[in-house]
């Protein structure tokens, strides 16, 4: 996705947005939710951004669990695709029409758009409420100058996700612990299994982040106030990925079409192993290669030689700062995030919940890949929370693309990133 405005230019109208659009708009008596939940009513939209297929049944179910527990409040629901949300919700709210009440948003997002002042903080409201069994990095993602303005509906990070048959064929015993092992791992399983692929990695800035990581590195440094997107560990990140692809023991796609055809390279046999996150397990246990679930092995990703781990990832639930009845979509935020919520949310998405309490139910105790993910989660990286920094994966993904598919250098690539990322994160040099 491509922004033809940053952050620092939309925050110079987001003020006098939200006053067009707020004053009677805006339900004047927000604690009507707190005080009396059986009187409010009225209509509220919520954009939902989980896939349309795998998880958004899960998600329209609570829907109507919730419209029978306040008959007075109607939800229209919508499925809004990932890709693009952001920009959609951006501009809905910069133009004070068409923003949803409740939006699904990344952990990248909230603080982008709290800093816009489009987001309504949620301190002291329902839609808090248990916020103390909150898991504490997931938690954090909500937060910004001291107030909250999300509840974290769920976490994940990347895993290394292998074919455990193909590993036995090949007799492998254990998953790589390095890319070094990697390389030697994956050549081995495609010789055990002739036109495989030995790892589909996505050629997206975000899925590198396990290497950049392993290097040492980020996207930003947060010490230094600094975006490094042309630093040395991202530079020798992106040189282990060209040495894996050298070896054969790597292939990726730059193509539109390339994370749907890593999914179904994995989900039919094709590819051994992959990079990605529980939200992809519900989609993978539709393929030929895991009619037995138990096929399917995760692992944390491989370490570099100075570090180890994926980003911490997942969504927020957020209320738009000029919803017109914020008192219903307290209480939509408080239903939709109840541990019970999140109970049947990782029972029937293979996701993971954000309260601490939910990993002790009996349903998600006994689910095989959350627990398989918990370890990888443990070692994940927590992404920066500078407003505008969630903005960078979209803005560095072309010209990581440019590198893999030979039409750029590392130093040109990587030099037009970083001059393309000055003022996206706001107070950042670039």
């Amino acid at each position: 996705m491509n922004r033809g405005s940053t952050v620092a230019a939309l925050l110079a109208t987001a003020a006098l947005t939200l006053a067009a659009c707020g004053g009677g708009g805006v339900d004047t008596d927000p604690g009507a939710a707190a005080a009396d939940p059986n009187t409010v009513s009225g209509t509220i939209t919520w954009w939902d951004t989980s896939d349309a297929t795998n998880e958004a049944p899960a998600f329209r179910e609570l829907v109507r669990r919730f419209e029978e527990k306040y008959p007075k409040i109607d939800v229209e629901y919508a499925n809004v695709p990932f890709d693009g949300a952001d920009d959609k919700f951006r501009t809905a709210a910069q133009n004070g029409n068409g923003a949803p009440d409740v939006m699904r948003a990344d952990i990248g997002w909230t603080p982008t758009f709290a800093k816009l002042g489009y987001l309504y903080p949620l301190d002291g409201t329902p839609a808090l409420a248990g916020a103390e069994d909150y898991l504490p990095v997931a938690a954090e993602s909500t937060k910004l100058d001291g107030r909250t303005y999300g509840v974290p509906q769920v976490t994940d990070t990347l895993g290394l996700m292998y074919n455990e048959e193909h590993f036995a064929k090949a007799g492998i015993t254990e998953p790589p612990r390095t890319w070094d092992e990697l390389r030697t791992v994956a050549l081995r399983l495609k010789d055990a299994n002739p036109g495989g692929t030995g790892l589909f990695l996505h050629a997206d800035s975000y899925y590198l982040l396990p290497f950049v990581y392993g290097e040492g590195g980020d996207y930003v440094d947060m010490a230094g106030k600094r975006i490094t997107l042309d630093s040395e560990p991202v530079r020798k990140a992106i040189a282990t990925v060209q040495d894996l692809m050298a070896a054969g023991a790597v292939t990726t796609d730059t193509s539109a079409n390339g994370y749907t055809n890593m999914q179904n390279a994995f989900k039919s046999g094709t590819a051994s192993m992959v990079l990605n996150g529980p939200w992809s397990v519900a989609d993978y246990l539709t393929g030929q290669a895991f009619t037995d679930p138990a096929n399917l092995g995760v692992a944390p990703v491989p370490a570099g030689p100075h570090g180890q781990g994926g980003p911490v990832g997942g969504h927020n639930l957020v209320v738009y700062a000029g919803s017109p009845n914020v008192a219903a979509a307290l209480l939509f935020v408080e239903f939709v995030n109840s541990a019970e919520s999140q109970r049947y949310v990782a029972e029937q998405n293979n996701t993971m919940p954000t309260r601490q309490s939910v990993y002790d139910t009996p349903e998600v105790a006994g689910n095989s890949t959350i627990t398989a993910f918990q370890e990888p989660l443990r070692g994940a990286e927590p992404r920066p929370g500078a407003p505008g920094a969630g903005d960078l994966y979209d803005l560095f993904t072309p010209f990581y693309q440019q590198i893999l598919g030979g039409q750029a250098s590392v130093p040109d690539a990587l030099g037009q990133a970083q001059r393309k990322a000055a003022d996206a994160v706001p107070g950042f040099d670039s």
